[in-house]
């Protein structure tokens, strides 16, 4: 019998400890006959040292570090891929949940495709209450397909990438993004440059959208790392639907934050891009207070959506 590969697991934390070793428990307790061994990453918190003991023998090993680059989501996630010993590295989030199976389907879709270096798969989004499955009907993501559509089923919790391709191919997280926000996408848009991303279409990722989140109020962050992701990806001129989808998020960004002038530019921008881009319209409509931002992402996040 073939020898399964080492996989580590990195979970970034920052005050959520009921949340993480729930996520801790999860991962540890995979049905994957090869080591696994989880990095949890402290940062700007103090570590838990307890954690290691959720470890149970050699195959299952849990580790406790500091984040020891640039504080925020990208550097806490490349310090524990720097850390990680195992041959195939995974993220997951610290409030979220790997559901049963999710590991070996993976690793045995990498072991089908020596090509690959990156499988994703669907995911379950509970929020207030409600609970979605969200699953991309397609087997392969090519950059293009990244370009036009952030693709949402493609959540951090659910990735697993060969370690060669993060240390000597298309490289770590890039933690210059402004709050590290959509450092997500911009590491999957890096990662299509490469080769072609693999995709399960079974929901095996338990992902909490909830009030705690640390991007849910924080507009100017998100407006100002959207315009950062538009000049790094020339690319999607290539695109105008993709193009007019970023725009129009920056669009609502503004107008949740306040800044009328810069919602109206945005939207303009947006719908000569693509006159039917939702977002547009809806910044518009909160740019004139005809309707709460926070009103409007309460109703998508019950569908299993963001903005």
């Amino acid at each position: 019998m073939t020898q399964q590969p080492s996989v580590s697991v990195v979970v970034p934390t920052r005050d959520r400890p009921e949340l993480l070793r729930a996520a801790v428990r999860a991962t540890l307790a995979q049905d994957y006959p090869g080591l696994i061994e989880v990095v949890v990453v402290f940062d700007q918190s103090v570590p838990d040292e307890s954690l290691t003991e959720l470890g149970s023998g050699p195959a299952r090993v849990v580790r406790v570090i500091r984040n020891a680059r640039t504080p925020g989501l990208a550097g806490a996630r490349n310090s524990g891929t720097l850390a990680a010993e195992g041959e195939l590295v995974a993220f997951c989030d610290d409030d979220d949940e790997w559901l049963p199976g999710k590991l070996a389907a993976q690793v045995d879709a990498l072991a089908g495709d020596p090509a690959a270096e990156f499988v994703c798969c669907g995911i379950r989004v509970n929020y207030d209450g409600h609970t979605v499955d969200r699953v991309l009907d397609k087997d392969r993501i090519t950059l293009d397909d990244l370009l036009r559509d952030r693709m949402t089923e493609l959540h951090p919790s659910t990735f697993l990438i060969r370690a060669t391709a993060l240390r000597n191919g298309f490289g770590l997280v890039d933690e210059e993004i402004p709050g590290s926000y959509a450092e997500d996408y911009e590491f999957l848009l890096r990662a299509a440059r490469s080769a072609p991303l693999i995709n399960l279409r079974t929901p095996s990722v338990l992902v909490r959208w909830h009030k705690r989140s640390y991007f849910a109020q924080r507009w100017d962050t998100i407006s100002e790392a959207l315009q950062w992701l538009l000049r790094r990806y020339p690319e999607f001129a290539s695109q105008p639907a993709g193009e007019a989808r970023v725009a129009g998020q920056i669009a609502f960004a503004q107008a949740a934050s306040g800044d009328r002038r810069g919602a109206l530019r945005w939207a303009r921008r947006t719908l000569r891009s693509n006159p039917r881009e939702p977002r547009a319209y809806l910044a518009l409509a909160v740019a004139g207070r005809v309707v709460r931002a926070d009103a409007v992402l309460r109703t998508l996040h019950k569908r299993g959506r963001g903005i």
